[in-house]
């Protein structure tokens, strides 16, 4: 047998006193406003994306409770228009987009690859400065009135047809922007450069994979709908032509430069989500993932693909039909990738030692939402389906089903697996599993019946509809107060746990990878020594033998 296959996995770091680690190294508010610590640099993350969190399904729920009937009788026709851009402007730019990679992946990359902190330090806490930033140019733009264009800033709506604050909720996107490519620039330096010995490519976690690929498509796409911001800017305050027809422009542009960078976003949101799923999926079932290989290539796969099938977006829009026919074969050429990602995790699971510790169900609840979401997606990729459904709550249905589904269950997943990593503090794990379900269920009686709504041809964006639709209006809204209940009891054990919650030991879920391997919570440095891989990602199999288990003691 070789020497990889019976050495530790890594030099695991020897205890520190509690005083030392990164929560406890120094008090008060300048020390975390100036940090540049990548794990302190997350924590802010955290609190931040969870506000935005709160206040995006305020918004969501509002607008649930005007559709419980058919009149628009809660709020004015504007203001409803407002609230549902806003609602879009939050959950996109400030919750989807930066959870996973600001909060898990900040906190956990340098960790996993044994690194001491990201390559940019400086450069990774003006991201969350430039997150900030954003987020108090939205809070003007609320204040001041709002906007109403919808999340897309569709033109020329944005530029000609609506007199409220569209410049600086576009400077909001614009400057939130800077921060995916600070974080991702950030993340892939770290990936390449700073990796410890023993640490290949193909030993790495599949959560690097995942952050990697997404990382490319963060700096590579998030510059082009930076430039069509500005441009829209420029049409509205200089009257320059660039979108609108009535003054030389093209409106199909403004179409071609937002969904170029809007469908890589989808997967921007989705992968690190994916890489999450991973790392559950193999410590829960104490199996390594199978088809490693696979799954590391199928998301550098679906980075590249990521890029060929924005138009999808615009069948209904006048590309020719030639267009749409290419894109529409496009668009099912980029499922594979994703179905082998599905395939190899439920074959993970077969005749695996599962434990359905609170992680996993998470991890079992977002493939259950993945397949219904991508399943739906091929509708939306065929040319005559997406004729009959674009515009409609089934557009709706599937966006949420991808996006706040699977991206929010991944992200809660992955805030349960390593909480006693960032913590040092256990959670109530039977409260942890009651709320898991309870927003999987209230999730199925919000957007399930959305799919339904859209195909009998209810459209989005509309305060009022027939009173024949309202069943399963109030089934969705409904649906949305248990889902509610849900986030609202996962956001209060959580913070219950980090006074009164259980010390975590250094591995709790007996777990494998780098991360697990130095205290809980980590010293400010992550290893008191450079650790030194010997062992393949995932090598349960090694790890839970009888005769070396001592070996592999946290």
């Amino acid at each position: 047998m070789s020497s990889a296959a019976i050495s530790r996995p890594a030099v695991a770091a020897p205890a520190r006193p509690e005083e030392t680690n990164y929560l406890n190294v120094s008090h008060g508010l300048k020390s975390w406003l100036l940090t540049v610590d990548h794990k302190r640099i997350a924590i802010l993350y955290l609190i931040g994306i969870t506000i935005f969190f709160g206040a995006g399904g305020i918004l969501a729920f509002l607008l649930r409770l005007e559709l419980l009937t058919p009149q628009a009788d809660l709020m004015a026709l504007d203001t409803y228009n407002k609230v549902f851009t806003m609602h879009g402007i939050v959950m996109v730019f400030f919750v989807l987009i930066p959870a996973v990679p600001a909060v898990l992946g900040n906190f956990l990359i340098p960790l996993m690859v044994g690194a001491r902190d990201l390559a940019f330090p400086k450069l990774n806490l003006l991201s969350w400065y430039c997150y900030m930033a954003a987020g108090l140019l939205l809070l003007y733009t609320v204040i001041n009135g709002g906007v109403d264009t919808g999340w897309t800033f569709t033109t020329p709506l944005s530029t000609r047809f609506v007199n409220t604050n569209v410049i600086t909720a576009g400077l909001a996107a614009f400057v939130s922007g800077f921060s995916s490519i600070f974080t991702g620039l950030n993340f892939i330096v770290t990936i390449h450069r700073m990796r410890a010995p023993g640490m290949t490519w193909f030993r790495m976690p599949l959560f690097c994979w995942a952050h990697y690929a997404a990382s490319i498509m963060m700096v590579l796409a998030t510059p082009v709908v930076a430039i069509t911001i500005v441009l829209v800017a420029l049409e509205r305050i200089v009257g320059i032509g660039i979108f609108d027809p009535t003054i030389g422009g093209d409106p199909l542009l403004f179409q071609h430069l937002f969904w170029f960078y809007s469908h890589p976003a989808v997967y921007i949101m989705l992968l690190p989500s994916m890489g999450v799923i991973s790392e559950v999926m193999a410590c829960f079932s104490r199996k390594r993932i199978f088809g490693y290989t696979a799954v590391a290539f199928s998301s550098v796969s679906i980075a590249i693909f990521g890029f060929f099938v924005w138009a999808h977006h615009m069948f209904i829009m006048g590309i020719s039909n030639y267009s749409a026919l290419v894109f529409s074969l496009l668009t099912m050429l980029v499922a594979v990738p994703s179905a082998i990602k599905v395939f190899n995790w439920t074959s993970t699971l077969y005749k695996g030692t599962i434990t359905f510790s609170a992680p996993m169900v998470y991890a079992l609840c977002f493939i259950g939402l993945f397949v219904i979401g991508g399943c739906t997606g091929v509708f939306l990729g065929t040319l005559g389906m997406d004729v009959h459904l674009t515009e409609t709550y089934f557009i709706v249905a599937h966006f949420h089903f991808v996006m706040v589904g699977s991206v929010i269950m991944g992200y809660l997943g992955g805030l349960h697996f390593w909480w006693p990593k960032m913590t040092g503090r256990m959670y109530p794990e039977g409260l942890a599993k009651i709320a898991a379900v309870t927003i999987f269920i209230g999730f199925f009686f919000t957007f399930g019946p959305q799919f339904i709504l859209g195909y009998l041809g209810m459209p989005r964006r509309y305060a009022m509809y027939p009173p024949e639709w309202q069943v399963l209006n109030v089934m969705s809204t409904a649906g949305a107060s248990i889902m509610g209940l849900g986030y609202l009891l996962t956001i209060l054990y959580l913070t219950w746990s980090i006074y009164f919650g259980e010390k975590a030991e250094a591995n709790p879920w007996n777990a494998f990878g780098l991360e697990w391997q130095t205290n809980s919570p980590p010293i400010t440095e992550n290893f008191v020594q450079v650790p030194i891989v010997t062992h393949e990602a995932y090598d349960y199999e090694s790890m839970d033998h009888p005769e070396r288990h001592s070996e592999f003691a946290a």
